[in-house]
């Protein structure tokens, strides 16, 4: 659901979006599948970055779980990460010794359709030290995948040099709050009433088909005059 809502803001914005990496859940849902357990996806377009950073954290969904026969309430929590496409410059700053990472390239999983050509091109790169671990899969050619899949061990990597500068300045100015997993930024309530709260800037509607549809536009711009 977010993954669409994000797909829609962009097409409004008219950024251009590609998925790079999705894994699906397990049996039982259309296709074998149920859901979207993770995606990766590429946002280009003028101020991109600017617009949707803030949009990094916990979201909060509360709706009738379709897939519960007795039709019970659930609470979903997805977490989303923003990051930066980061410069050659600063690449440079960071460096990866080839010994750090393994590269296993592997069958994209999925529905049929644009995956069914692309065989065992999907690349997932493991950085050791950090034990991060990054995959692409939206190219056909492996030396693509490999590419993209680099970028964001890249930006993965300045982001946590950027964290560690953060708790050193923290140390100074003292406590700041931290958009990790369990601190929910925004709740998308669907039963028993609905509502779309965003819990920084206090910004609500009722109206939470459109914000699914991809209208954030008074949320964003709440976050950035923030």
């Amino acid at each position: 659901m977010l993954l669409r809502m994000y797909e829609r803001y962009c097409a409004g914005k008219e950024f251009k979006t590609k998925i790079l990496h999705q894994s699906f859940g397990e049996g039982g849902g259309p296709e074998g599948r149920i859901g979207t357990k993770s995606a990766t996806l590429e946002i280009k377009g003028k101020y991109a970055f600017g617009f949707l950073k803030k949009e990094t954290g916990v979201h909060r969904l509360v709706r009738i779980s379709p897939f519960s026969p007795q039709k019970l309430r659930h609470t979903s929590f997805a977490l989303i990460e923003v990051l930066p496409e980061i410069s050659r410059i600063d690449e440079k700053e960071i460096k990866i010794s080839p010994d750090d990472l393994r590269i296993d390239a592997f069958r994209a999983s999925g529905p049929g359709g644009q995956y069914v050509n692309r065989r065992e091109s999907a690349i997932r790169i493991t950085h050791l030290p950090t034990n991060i671990v990054v995959s692409c899969q939206g190219e056909r050619l492996q030396g693509l995948n490999k590419e993209k899949a680099m970028k964001l061990l890249y930006a993965k990597l300045y982001q946590m040099k950027e964290k560690e500068r953060q708790k050193e300045i923290k140390e100074v100015k003292g406590k700041s709050v931290s958009a990790e997993w369990g601190n929910q930024i925004r709740s998308y309530v669907l039963h028993p009433y609905k509502m779309v709260k965003d819990l920084r800037t206090s910004i609500e509607t009722s109206n939470v088909e459109a914000v699914l549809d991809g209208n954030l536009d008074k949320f964003i711009e709440a976050e950035i005059k923030s």
